[in-house]
C-alpha cells in the first residue's frame, strides 16, 4: 500500500479490530486499511504468495464468525463509502463501507430504498449485506441482495479486477481467468444435468438460505461472469472482494400501519401466521415470552408491552405498507378485523403514528443485543438463525423448546421473521469447559436434525460463517458439497481468503475459537455484546477507536492482567490513553445507538477520574471556586489574542502545548472569536415567567463575526418582543452546569459546582416554581444531569430545565405577532445534546421560522469539538467533520446555524463559514419587522 501507516501491527490495533458481533474471536497478525480496490488487489496477491490468510471486514456486525481472522484483517469500511444515485433513484452504485441506513438516507428524497432491510441497518454495511446475502424483516427472497444485484466490481484473489456490468466483462473474464471462466461453465452444466441436484437447489433456495454458496446462480444464469457475480453474493469474503456494486432499488412505500398482536403462547402465535401472510402483511415478526420480558426493560417501551403481565405469551409485530394514505385506511381496517378473529390475548391496536411505530421497531431491531445484554454475567451469548417452511414453524419452535429443556439452556429466546419461517434463538453459557462444549455440541447435532428434518436450512440470513461450516455437507449432500469445493478452488486456488468459513471438513470446527466471557471492567459497559451499533455515530471512528473498540481493548487488557500476561497488558495500555481516553468526545451519541443503553463516555469519564493526579484535581477544584473570574479572564485573553497576528501567537501556543502537554493546553487557531460579555443582568421590573441561565461558554467565546449580538442578547430580544420577562439569577457569573468537570473526570470540582449551582437555582426559581432556561444545548443537558444529583426533601418540587430553543418554539413563536422576511437558506447543525434530548424537532421549527430552506447534511454527526476537546485535539474535529464539511460547502447556504457555542466553533473551523446560534438568526429576521432592543 502507498503508506506504511496503513498496515498496523500494534497490539491495540490488532485487539481493537479483532472483535465483531459474533461469539468467535481470533486476533489478527496485522490490520490493513487499503485506500482503494487496487491496494486490496495488491494485498491479495501478497497474501496468496506468502500463504497468509486474509479476511475482509467492514461493519463487523456479522454473527457467525465470518469476519474474524488470525492472519491479515483488511478494513474495507473506512475508505469505501461512495454512493452514486442512478436513474433518479431506481438504481444505485455503492461501495462496501456504506451503512444501509446511510444508503437509504441518500435514496429517501428520490422515493426509493435499498431492498434488503436487516435489523442492524444502522451499523451493517453494504459489504456485509452482499457477503452474507442479508435480507431482513420485509424483503424476503424477492428483494434481497441476490435478487436486486445488477453488477459488481470484483477483485479476485489473483489480483484481477472485473466489472461485471462492463460490456466486455465476459470476454475479460475469459481472457484473464480462463480456468475460472471454463470451470464455472462446467459446474453449471454439471448441476443442470443432475435432476437430484437441481431439485435440491430449487427447494433450498425457495426459502431464505445462506448456507454454503449460492448454487442457485448455476441455474439462474448462463454467462460465467453473471454466475460469478451472483456466487459472490453470500460468499462471506471467501471468493473475492466487492469494491462496489450496482443495485436495483425498490419503491419506498410512504405509509404504514403496525400493531403488536399478543397471543397466549408461542403455538397460538404460530397458528395465526397463515392468515396474516395471506392478508398481505409486509412484515410479521415473532417475539416469544422472554423477548417481551426483556423488551419491558428498554428505554423506549411500547405501551402494549410495558403494561403486559408476561407469562407464556408470544407476540407478532405486524406491519402493512402502502403507497397512499387512502389505501392505508382500508388496510388498517382490514388488519383490525383480521386480528379480532385470531384469538388474541388482548385487543389489537394498529397505528400509523410514527412515534408508536418507532417504539415497536425499536423493540424488534434491538432485541438480539438487548437479550444478549441481559444475559447472566460471565456468560457468552450465541445466536442461531434457521429457516423452515412456514407450515412447520410452530412444530419447530416446540421442538427447539424441548431441546432447550433437554440441554438445560435456561432463558433461551426465540424471535424472528415468522412470515418467512425464519427464526433466531439464543443460547447463553460460558462455552469454556469440556462439559459445556460437549453439551453445546450435542445440542447442535440435535438441532441440525430438527431443522433438516423439517426440510429447512441451518442458516437463513446470517451466513454460514464458522458456526455452521461443518454441517454444509449434511444439508446439501456429497455431490453439491463437491460443487462448492470446486467453486472455492476455482476462485481462490491458494485457499487464503477467509479459511474455515463456509466450508470446513473438521466436524468440531464450530467448537473452536469461541469467545470467552469477558472480565468486568466498568458497570456502565459490562453488558456490551460488541454488536457495533455504536460505531457509525462515533466522532473518533476514523481517527482512533470506536466505543466498541474502547470497551473490547479494555477488556482484553484486564484479561491479560488476570492471566499474568503483563507484556500484552502493558502494550495495550501504552497506546490506550490517547486512543481510548484522550480522543473520546464523551458526547454520548453512542448511547443513542446502543440497544442496551450504554454510554461509553461514562466509562471514559471514570477512567479520566482515575488517571487524574492530585495536582490536576486540586487545580480544577480551585477553578470551581473561582469560576466567574476564570471565564472572564479566558474571554479577555481571547480578545487580546484576536488583536495579535496569528503568526505571532501560534508558535508560542505550540511551544506551550509541547511543554505542558497536548491534553492540557488548548490549541489557539485564528478562527476563534474574541471573548464574550458578562452574563449578569439587573433584576426584571415585572414578574418573571422563567429563570434564565445563560451559558458561561458565551462569556469565554464571543459571537461569530463583527456586530453580532450573541445568543444571550438575541434570546432576550425575542422574549421582549413576545412580552416575556426573565430573571437572570444573582451570582450567575460563578455558576456552571458542571460539564467541564464532568467531561474531564474532576469529581471534587464537579461536586463543588453542583452544590453552588443548585443552591443558586433553588433560590432563583422560588424552590422549583419557575422553570430554568439555558441557551446552549450541551449546557442544558449538563444542568439536567446537575439536578439529577439533587436529593429532594419530602414534598419538594424538582427543578425543571428547558433549552432556549424548545422554549422559543413552544412559548415565544406563538406570541410573536406579524410576519418577517426569512433568510434564503440555512445549513443547520444539530448537536449531540440536541439529539440526545429530543430537541431536534424544535430546532428545525426555529430554523424554518428563520429561513426559507433548511438543510441538515446527510452525513451529519458529532463535530468532535466537545467543549475544549477540539482545541486540545484538533485532529478529532478534523476527522469527525470531514464528510459533513464537504456537504455543507456544497450547499452554499446563506447562513449557518446550530444551538451550542462550542459546536458552532467546531463547524466554523471545519467549513470556514461563521456558525451562529439559531436564535441569533431568528432574532435578526424578526427584528426587521418587530423593533426590539437588546442589552
Amino acid at each position: 500500500m502507498a503508506d506504511p501507516a496503513q498496515t498496523r501491527t500494534r497490539a491495540l490495533d490488532r485487539h481493537a479490530n479483532a472483535h465483531d458481533a459474533s461469539h468467535f474471536l481470533l486476533i489478527p497478525q496485522a490490520v490493513a486499511v487499503p485506500a482503494d480496490a487496487a491496494e486490496v488487489a495488491n494485498l491479495m496477491r501478497v497474501s496468496a504468495t506468502h500463504g497468509l490468510e486474509l479476511t475482509l471486514r467492514s461493519g463487523g456486525t456479522s454473527l457467525s464468525g465470518q469476519a474474524v481472522s488470525g492472519g491479515l484483517l483488511v478494513d474495507v469500511r473506512k475508505n469505501f463509502r461512495s454512493i452514486e444515485v442512478l436513474d433518479g433513484g431506481a438504481r444505485v452504485r455503492v461501495q462496501p463501507g456504506v451503512t444501509v441506513r446511510d444508503l437509504n438516507a441518500r435514496l429517501l428524497r428520490f422515493g426509493y430504498k435499498f431492498g434488503p432491510d436487516p435489523a442492524s441497518e444502522a451499523a451493517c454495511t453494504i459489504g456485509g449485506v452482499v457477503a452474507n446475502n442479508s435480507s431482513g424483516m420485509a424483503c424476503g427472497i424477492t428483494d434481497n441482495a441476490y435478487r436486486t444485484l445488477e453488477s459488481l466490481t470484483l477483485v479476485l484473489p489473483s489480483g484481477t479486477v472485473i466489472d461485471t456490468g462492463a460490456p466486455d466483462a465476459s470476454a475479460r473474464l475469459r481472457s484473464l481467468e480462463p480456468e475460472l471462466f471454463k470451470g464455472l461453465g462446467e459446474l453449471a452444466q454439471r448441476v443442470r444435468s443432475n435432476p437430484a441436484s437441481r431439485a435440491t437447489i430449487e427447494r433450498q433456495f425457495a426459502m431464505k438460505n445462506t448456507m454454503g454458496y449460492g448454487l442457485n446462480s448455476l441455474l439462474d444464469f448462463d454467462d460465467p461472469v453473471d454466475i460469478l457475480a451472483h456466487l459472490i453474493v453470500g460468499s462471506e469474503g471467501t471468493l473475492g472482494f466487492v469494491a462496489e456494486a450496482v443495485f436495483r432499488t425498490v419503491p419506498r412505500l410512504a405509509h404504514a400501519t403496525a400493531g403488536l398482536l399478543v397471543f397466549k403462547d408461542l403455538h397460538a402465535a404460530n397458528m395465526a401466521l397463515p392468515a396474516l401472510v395471506d392478508s398481505g402483511a409486509a412484515t410479521v415478526e415473532l417475539l416469544d415470552s422472554l423477548s417481551l420480558k426483556v423488551g419491558q426493560g428498554l428505554t423506549q417501551v411500547p405501551g402494549v408491552v410495558r403494561d403486559l403481565r408476561v407469562e407464556q405469551h408470544a407476540a407478532l409485530l405486524v406491519e402493512y405498507q402502502s403507497g397512499s394514505a387512502a389505501e392505508l385506511v382500508d388496510l388498517n381496517a382490514k388488519a383490525v378485523a383480521l386480528a379480532g378473529s385470531l384469538g388474541l390475548d388482548g385487543p389489537a391496536d394498529f397505528s400509523s403514528d410514527p412515534t408508536i411505530r418507532a417504539e415497536l421497531w425499536h423493540l424488534r431491531k434491538g432485541l438480539y443485543t438487548s437479550v444478549a445484554g441481559a444475559r447472566p454475567q460471565g456468560t457468552t451469548a450465541l445466536l442461531e438463525d434457521v429457516v423452515v417452511p412456514v407450515p412447520a414453524l410452530a412444530r419447530t419452535c416446540l421442538e427447539l423448546n424441548t431441546l432447550f429443556n433437554k440441554y438445560n439452556y435456561a432463558n433461551s429466546v426465540i424471535f424472528g421473521h415468522a412470515k418467512d419461517g425464519n427464526i433466531h434463538f439464543m443460547l447463553t453459557d460460558k462455552f469454556s469447559s469440556a462439559d459445556e462444549l460437549s453439551r453445546y455440541s450435542s445440542f447442535t447435532e440435535d438441532m441440525v436434525d430438527v431443522v433438516l428434518g423439517e426440510g429447512g436450512s441451518l442458516k437463513a440470513e446470517h451466513g454460514t460463517g464458522r458456526v455452521m461450516a461443518p454441517f454444509v455437507r449434511r444439508q446439501y449432500g456429497d455431490e453439491l458439497y463437491g460443487v462448492m469445493r470446486r467453486i472455492k478452488e476455482l476462485c481462490d486456488p491458494s485457499g487464503m481468503l477467509n479459511p474455515g468459513v463456509i466450508l470446513d471438513d473438521d466436524p468440531t470446527a464450530h467448537l473452536r475459537h469461541i469467545k470467552l466471557a469477558p472480565p468486568e471492567v466498568d458497570p456502565e459497559v459490562d453488558r456490551c455484546v460488541s454488536c457495533g451499533y455504536c460505531e457509525p455515530v462515533c466522532p473518533s471512528k476514523n481517527l482512533t477507536l470506536t466505543p466498541r473498540q474502547r470497551i473490547v481493548t479494555l477488556r482484553d487488557m484486564e484479561a491479560a492482567r488476570q492471566r499474568g500476561d503483563t507484556e500484552l497488558a502493558e502494550a495495550l495500555a501504552k497506546d490506550y490513553d490517547y486512543a481510548g481516553i484522550d480522543t473520546c468526545a464523551v458526547d454520548g451519541m453512542c448511547q443513542t445507538a446502543c440497544p442496551v443503553d450504554i454510554n461509553t463516555g461514562t466509562m471514559v469519564k471514570r477512567l479520566r477520574t482515575k488517571d487524574a493526579g492530585m495536582g490536576e484535581s486540586a487545580v480544577w477544584g480551585t477553578v470551581a471556586k473561582h469560576w466567574g473570574a476564570l471565564t472572564q479572564s479566558a474571554g479577555l485573553a481571547l480578545s487580546l489574542a484576536a488583536k495579535v497576528p496569528s503568526v505571532a501567537m501560534q508558535p508560542v501556543n505550540r511551544l506551550g502545548r509541547k511543554v505542558l502537554g497536548a491534553d492540557t493546553l488548548p490549541l489557539y487557531s485564528s478562527e476563534l472569536p474574541s471573548g464574550g460579555k458578562a452574563r449578569r443582568r439587573p433584576a426584571p421590573s415585572g414578574v418573571p415567567a422563567a429563570v434564565y441561565f445563560p451559558a458561561c461558554v458565551n462569556v469565554m467565546f464571543g459571537p461569530a463575526g463583527d456586530g453580532n449580538a450573541g445568543v444571550q442578547a438575541s434570546f432576550e430580544q425575542l422574549c421582549t418582543a413576545a412580552g416575556v420577562e426573565l430573571l437572570v439569577p444573582e451570582g450567575i457569573s460563578d455558576a456552571c452546569c458542571g460539564t467541564p468537570w464532568s467531561s474531564k473526570g474532576m469529581a471534587a470540582g464537579l461536586e463543588t459546582m453542583h452544590a453552588r449551582t443548585l443552591k443558586l437555582l433553588r433560590k432563583a426559581t422560588r424552590d422549583g416554581e419557575l422553570e430554568v432556561i439555558c441557551d446552549a444545548s450541551s449546557c442544558t443537558e449538563g444542568l439536567l444531569h446537575t439536578i439529577e444529583t439533587e436529593v429532594l426533601d419530602p414534598g419538594q418540587r424538582p427543578l425543571r430545565v428547558v433549552d432556549a430553543v424548545e422554549f422559543t418554539a413552544a412559548a415565544l413563536l406563538p406570541l410573536l405577532q406579524g410576519t418577517w422576511k426569512r433568510v434564503e437558506s440555512m445549513a443547520l447543525h444539530p448537536t449531540c445534546s440536541s439529539a440526545r434530548m429530543g430537541l431536534n424537532p424544535a430546532l428545525l421549527q426555529i430554523a424554518e421560522a428563520a429561513a426559507e430552506t433548511v438543510q441538515v447534511p446527510e452525513s451529519w454527526g458529532c463535530c468532535g469539538f466537545a467543549g475544549d476537546r477540539g482545541m486540545l485535539h484538533p485532529e478529532l474535529t478534523e476527522s469527525a467533520t470531514a464528510a459533513q464539511a464537504g456537504d455543507v460547502v456544497a450547499m452554499g447556504a446563506a447562513v449557518h446555524a446550530s444551538c451550542n457555542r462550542t459546536c458552532e466553533l467546531g463547524m466554523t473551523r471545519a467549513t470556514g463559514a461563521d456558525y451562529r446560534h439559531v436564535l441569533e438568526v431568528l432574532a435578526e429576521v424578526v427584528s426587521r419587522e418587530i423593533p426590539v432592543t437588546g442589552q
